[in-house]
């Protein structure tokens, strides 16, 4: 029975888990998430002001991970740690502290990309959340489309040419005068929405598009950012401000045009590559509407739908530990040179 510890540090959670098991027999026994809510106060994460905070957390984070395993540090078989994608000073964080525990204890470390964790984070839960299947990948700072054959061997359909769906979720919620993060607020504001008062096109979704297309599973959402931001700017002209039913159609319109063209993207890849299964992961997987959406509309081919619940949808050192576990029994070991990067294509992840 192998135990993996996970460390993830990307952006502004400090997290850790572990797991242990074998294959997709897994169990896992402790998750820790710290979340920074300073950078509310500024609108957006503050990369300087989120490495500090990893760096007072990360020692106390882990501790508490592994005591609530009940287990000790000399029970772990190895160490898991994001060192790709995301902010540089935070991953550094993670993976510094990664290597010296891995070190002082004689265990290996595994390299982890962000995103492949974010594949397995369905999985933890949900027993049949395996390959094949198409993954619909949407968080703050990417939105990929994934054809996953087994673990280990992807295949790139399609993704964002500008902002990526968590992105555009929070540009909104700033249009809107909302906190951030944004989207749970923009969410439920649209629950009370008049689907009709705002129709945004839906962006790169027409129904001439065949296979074959350049932009038949690629998204964009820089548009239906700047259609709301012109919206506010006519209901606010001549210094009128937005009231709530102005801000419940806007946010409700917003939402229907970026869940329907997320739905239709990811069921055309589903049906051309005969899957079954459609694997939701990363911050938006948070929101309800996305995955009743997508239920709905994958029911009638007989597809299934599975998504994290909301602690293992957004970042978490659960999924680092799963997929971390995975490299691990493929043999994977990173040396004591490993690097955080900003930027890193997924391991295993070949174009379409």
């Amino acid at each position: 029975m192998t135990r993996i510890l996970g460390i993830e540090t990307s952006c502004d959670e400090t997290s850790a888990a572990v797991i242990e098991g074998a294959g997709d027999g897994t169990v896992l026994r402790s998750l820790v998430i710290l979340s920074q809510d300073v950078h509310r106060v500024f609108g957006g994460v503050v990369p300087e002001i989120a490495s500090r905070a990893h760096l007072t957390s990360i020692v106390p984070v882990v501790t508490r991970a592994v005591s609530d395993a009940g287990l000790t540090l000399g029970d772990l078989d190895a160490v898991a740690v994001t060192h790709a994608p995301g902010l540089v000073g935070a991953l550094l964080v993670g993976v510094s502290y990664g290597k010296s525990l891995a070190f002082g204890l004689g265990i290996p470390l595994v390299a982890v990309h962000h995103m492949e964790g974010h594949l397995f984070a369905a999985a933890l839960e949900h027993a049949d959340a395996v390959p094949p299947f198409t993954a619909l990948l949407v968080s703050g700072g990417h939105t990929l489309l994934v054809d996953v054959e087994a673990w280990g061997a992807y295949r790139l359909l399609g993704a964002t040419r500008d902002d990526a769906a968590g992105e555009a979720f929070d540009k909104v919620a700033k249009l809107l005068g909302l906190p951030y993060p944004g989207g749970r607020h923009v969410e439920r504001l649209a629950r009370d929405g008049d689907p009709a008062r705002f129709r945004f096109t839906r962006p790169m979704l027409r129904r001439d598009q065949v296979p074959g297309d350049p932009d038949y599973y690629d998204v964009s959402f820089s548009g239906i950012k700047t259609a709301v931001l012109l919206a506010v700017r006519a209901l606010t002209a001549g210094g009128r401000a937005l009231d709530d039913r102005d801000r419940s159609d806007l946010a409700r319109g917003f939402q229907d045009a970026l869940i329907e063209t997320l739905s239709e993207k990811t069921l055309r890849a589903s049906r051309a590559c005969g899957r079954t299964r459609i694997v939701l992961g990363g911050g938006v997987a948070c929101n309800g509407a996305l995955v009743d959406a997508m239920r709905m509309r994958a029911a009638p081919g007989g597809a299934a739908v599975f998504a994290p619940t909301p602690r293992l949808a957004t970042d978490n050192a659960a999924m680092i530990a799963r997929a971390g576990l995975f490299r691990f029994e493929r043999g994977e070991h990173a040396g004591l040179d490993l690097n955080a990067y900003a930027t890193l294509s997924m391991p295993g992840l070949a174009a379409a």
